[in-house]
């Protein structure tokens, strides 16, 4: 007898659970709440869901009483050595702020091949999420002109410069490391040095926009000869910081984009036996949870990502609710931690 299993747009949660052998609830689950789902029992489900070409009935985006509270984060590749404690601490926040509005995290990862737009809007389709936070947004970044052209709830924590409406939290960087520089004058120094990540960062760039503004602002000579470019590792740094320090009117600080930039700039430091904050004062950016262990401990700029999440939950949490946010930025303040580094 052939079988009467459907496929494509005709598959039902019914042929879902019979070709893999489960509950309908099961396979709600698995579409919904995967957390909940053995994962054996996931992966089997989603053989069947990818065999049937299956996708939820479309008059779900209807009903919207039946959300899932499920925010969407896409876990971004790992660089390096995979650690990103920025981010890490920006995850935690968001889960404590999502869970207090009612809210869970889920967490996901695009497909071999799959771009992060893709990956954002297949999950879309399927309703499992009922909306997304972004981080390490960048110029004209395709999952945010993606996701606000199919009008998918979301939130960006990070510009982007899209002209597109969208709701999106970031902190000040230009006023952090502004901050940073007024710092150091105020200490007296006047050769100010600056280490930041190559062009084609727009948080590096707001991070560059910012020295320059401070060293205006403290009556310093913009120089570009003071001004060091690194990928976001400690012996790209330290080569850059080198280099600096090499010419003959050196800097007598240097101000770094990164916690890690600045770590290079201290072990360079070290190595060419100079005395910090005597012979150079740095300062770090993020406050990240090395910058007071280290030795001697490090001046950072920190950035609020309590307060980021908590913004970045309520804003989509706002909309979902149908609340009619401004479809705007939000600039949230950074703190310079002063320690012994300057």
């Amino acid at each position: 007898m052939p079988s009467m299993t459907r496929t494509g747009d005709h598959a039902t949660v019914n042929d879902v659970a019979a070709l893999a052998n489960v509950s309908r609830q099961t396979v709600s689950n698995v579409l919904n709440a995967p957390q909940r789902v053995r994962d054996t029992t996931r992966q089997r489900v989603q053989a069947a869901i990818d065999q049937l070409g299956y996708r939820p009935h479309r008059l779900a985006r209807n009903l919207k009483a039946r959300t899932s509270l499920l925010l969407g984060y896409a876990v971004p590749p790992a660089t390096g050595d995979g650690i990103n404690p920025v981010l890490d601490r920006f995850l935690h926040d968001l889960t404590t702020a999502a869970r207090e509005d009612g809210y869970h995290v889920l967490l996901f990862t695009p497909e071999p091949g799959q771009s992060e737009a893709e990956a954002h809007l297949d999950l879309a389709a399927t309703h499992t999420v009922d909306g997304f936070v972004l981080s390490e947004t960048n110029y004209d970044d395709p999952r945010v002109r993606a996701l606000a052209e199919q009008d998918v709830p979301f939130v960006a924590f990070g510009r982007t410069g899209i002209e597109l409406p969208h709701c999106w939290v970031d902190v000040d960087g230009a006023a952090g490391t502004a901050s940073a520089v007024a710092h150091l004058a105020n200490r007296g120094h006047t050769r100010i040095g600056f280490v930041g990540w190559p062009h084609g960062s727009l948080t590096g760039d707001e991070r560059l926009t910012g020295y320059r503004r401070g060293m205006a602002d403290a009556g310093l000579a913009d120089d570009p000869g003071l001004i060091g470019r690194a990928p976001n590792d400690t012996v790209a740094a330290a080569a850059a910081a080198g280099a600096l320090l090499e010419r003959s009117d050196a800097p007598t600080a240097v101000l770094c984009a990164s916690d890690l930039l600045a770590i290079g700039v201290l072990q360079e430091a070290r190595r060419r036996g100079m005395r910090v904050p005597d012979d150079l004062a740095v300062v770090g950016f993020d406050d990240t949870p090395v910058a007071p262990i280290t030795t001697p401990a490090l001046t950072s700029v920190r950035q609020p990502l309590a307060s980021v999440g908590r913004e970045v939950v309520r804003l989509l949490t706002s909309r979902l609710a149908g609340v009619n946010v401004p479809q705007d930025g939000l600039l949230i303040s950074p703190q310079l931690v002063v320690r012994d580094s300057s």
